[in-house]
């Protein structure tokens, strides 16, 4: 399904975009698609693993928090239709892993990070940034960015514990979209990215799952 963005004024589209911030980071946004663990037995994990599930549960939900600022705020300077069209659908299915990922933290008995509403505005400020040097540009951010998820992912699918079953059938279908993001940026166009740029994205990414495992 392809978004298409109606024409604004500048008021309506402060508006629009104070909206989504604040559902994304203060609501609870339904999934378009099933949790991919609805049909998982859940199990009763011990003190200590099901706090580290939980950093980790944590740390995918802020990852679909930024994501959902980047992709907004790439949208909102894309030049071509087709360009904001494709960042629009990319942020729906990134809105169905931020449900998920509430999901889970709920039923680990935690919470999202309590620096939400920084981790959105610091990704929402890149996403223009990016988005105003082009679209070939804005789609390479986009292609280095989900790259650098999957990495993640991997680890984390690595480190959940063995009988987390639940988190771990979430982060695999995660790991399946984000794939799909990318080789799509790639296929519309996406320019490579320049060193030290993915460095630096690595760099903040690194802090950003630092702190987001327990605050």
């Amino acid at each position: 399904m392809a978004f298409l963005q109606p024409r604004f004024n500048p008021i309506d589209r402060m508006l629009v975009e104070t909206q989504r911030a604040l559902d994304t980071v203060f609501g609870n946004p339904p999934a378009s698609r099933p949790n991919p663990a609805a049909d998982t037995p859940d199990v009763v994990l011990d003190e200590s693993e099901r706090r580290h599930a939980a950093g980790l549960m944590r740390i995918n939900h802020v990852g679909e928090v930024c994501a959902q600022g980047l992709y907004f705020g790439q949208a909102a300077v894309a030049r071509e239709p087709e360009t904001r069209a494709h960042l629009l659908e990319a942020a729906q299915e990134e809105t169905d892993h931020l449900a998920w990922c509430a999901q889970r933290l709920r039923e680990l008995d935690s919470r999202p990070s309590l620096l939400n509403p920084l981790w959105y505005g610091g990704s929402y400020a890149l996403g223009v940034v990016a988005g105003l040097r082009g679209d070939g540009w804005n789609l390479g951010f986009v292609v280095e960015t989900e790259r650098q998820v999957e990495a993640h992912l991997d680890d984390h699918l690595q480190t959940l514990p063995e009988a987390d079953r639940r988190s771990r059938d979430i982060l695999q279908q995660m790991k399946a979209d984000e794939a799909r993001h990318a080789e799509q940026a790639e296929q519309a166009g996406a320019r490579v990215l320049p060193w030290p740029v993915p460095s630096l994205m690595a760099a903040a990414s690194s802090l950003m799952k630092a702190v987001a495992y327990r605050v």
